[in-house]
């Protein structure tokens, strides 16, 4: 009997053992795909005439866009000089106390470089991505706004588009053309957080389901 139940405890740690190793290259197999497919999005660009683009929060420097926030917004002011877009929509909210909104830097920054004001919604009060872009569509709403543009970097375009999908924008992507994230060294980062950003969505969806 010993040698049977022995025989029994071994079985079962072995098919433990199988159990998580398929578990584990599911995931590592979830994973490297999401990844590709992140990046392969990066190519994904429309034409198409939109009411207005909307310009994904990025950090600020006191009244100066960061590097990344300046490279979505000069994309933006490319697409409404070109008359594929008629309006900006710019989303973010303060990073910090005291620091001024990014929305609000980003509309300074669009006036300066020859966007009429008129042309310029914002929001102020987002922190995440999908809260750029609920709020946006708020806005959006209000301002009589049917079309978008999304405009942000091309890693994070996926995402963006999948949030934008779940919210039923009808939306388009335009990523930047140029970006901060030059190098792998910091393209790496990047992709490995919108990897993750993205793959708890997808759960999330399915819990929702």
């Amino acid at each position: 009997m010993e040698g049977k139940s022995r025989i029994r405890k071994i079985k079962s740690r072995r098919w433990l053992v199988i159990s998580i190793t398929l578990l584990v290259l599911l995931g590592v197999i979830w994973t490297l795909t999401t990844a590709s497919l992140i990046w392969t999005y990066t190519d994904e660009e429309s034409s198409r005439q939109s009411d207005a683009a909307i310009i994904l929060g990025a950090a600020v420097e006191g009244d100066n866009p960061s590097p990344v926030f300046r490279e979505r917004i000069e994309h933006a002011i490319l697409l409404y000089r070109q008359g594929t877009i008629s309006h900006l929509l710019f989303t973010g909210g303060s990073g910090s106390a005291g620091e001024r909104a990014e929305a609000e830097v980003g509309r300074d920054y669009a006036v300066a470089h020859g966007v009429d004001p008129a042309d310029i919604q914002m929001e102020t009060e987002s922190r995440i991505t999908q809260e750029n872009l609920v709020n946006s569509l708020s806005v959006g709403k209000q301002a009589g706004f049917h079309t978008y543009t999304i405009v942000s970097d091309p890693l994070h375009m996926k995402r963006a588009m999948k949030l934008a999908s779940g919210l039923s924008m009808d939306a388009v992507p335009s990523p930047t053309r140029t970006t901060a994230y030059q190098t792998w060294r910091s393209q790496f980062p990047f992709l490995a957080r919108e990897t993750i950003l993205y793959m708890g969505y997808t759960v999330k969806e399915w819990i929702d389901g």
